[in-house]
């Protein structure tokens, strides 16, 4: 049986992590709405900053963590905030991109949940995971985008076109993202897991 003051230690870390949780999640829903704004405007997906946050989210609080952080900088802009790269409000679930608002969560709890268990990232492996974690992304989005222009803007768009503008025109801007990712993930990756092992208590 547990003593009282073990107990009282026990709900107090859980508290204590809760709070680092709901903390973390905050942050990178903010960091994802950030990354909204610093953008190149091409046609139908602009190249923003909001991939690489995802990324990022998945590498520091793993899989569940950084899937809620996204969910929650989806809901907060559905909301009215305009936090999106094109504004905000319930109506955006009509425009061409909303798909890949959705793989933000998908593409966080895939790069997550393949790297949150372990001590150290090798490169290679990461770059399998971003890889994996970048499809969970651009699927949803270029399978919205070809439905949003055919079904809801009437416009005639073959699967192929919606694949070269969805997918193949802002992969360069997601290589590069995908290169900073490798050349300091690791390093964070490491250093938050090292920072949660030593925690107090």
């Amino acid at each position: 049986m547990i003593g009282s003051n073990r107990l009282e230690e026990v709900k107090e870390k859980a508290r204590w992590l809760s709070a680092q949780e709901m903390s973390l999640v905050a942050l990178f829903a903010a960091l994802s709405g950030i990354g909204a704004f610093v953008r190149v405007p091409i046609p139908y997906v602009p190249l923003t900053l909001q991939t690489l946050m995802v990324m990022f989210s998945g590498l520091i609080l793993g899989g569940r963590l950084a899937a809620v952080s996204q969910l929650v900088y989806v809901l907060v802009g559905l909301m009215g905030i305009p936090i999106f790269a094109h504004g905000g409000g319930p109506g955006y679930v009509l425009q061409p991109t909303f798909g890949y608002l959705l793989g933000f969560i998908f593409g966080a709890y895939v790069i997550g949940r393949f790297t949150e268990r372990r001590d150290q990232l090798k490169r290679s492996f990461l770059l399998l995971v971003l890889l994996a974690g970048t499809m969970a992304i651009y699927l949803p989005g270029v399978t919205v985008l070809y439905f949003n222009l055919n079904l809801i803007q009437e416009k005639a768009v073959s699967l192929s076109t919606a694949v070269k503008i969805g997918f193949l025109v802002p992969l360069p801007g997601g290589l590069i993202k995908m290169a900073v990712v490798l050349y300091l993930g690791p390093v964070l990756h490491q250093r938050f897991r090292l920072s949660k092992l030593n925690l107090p208590g």
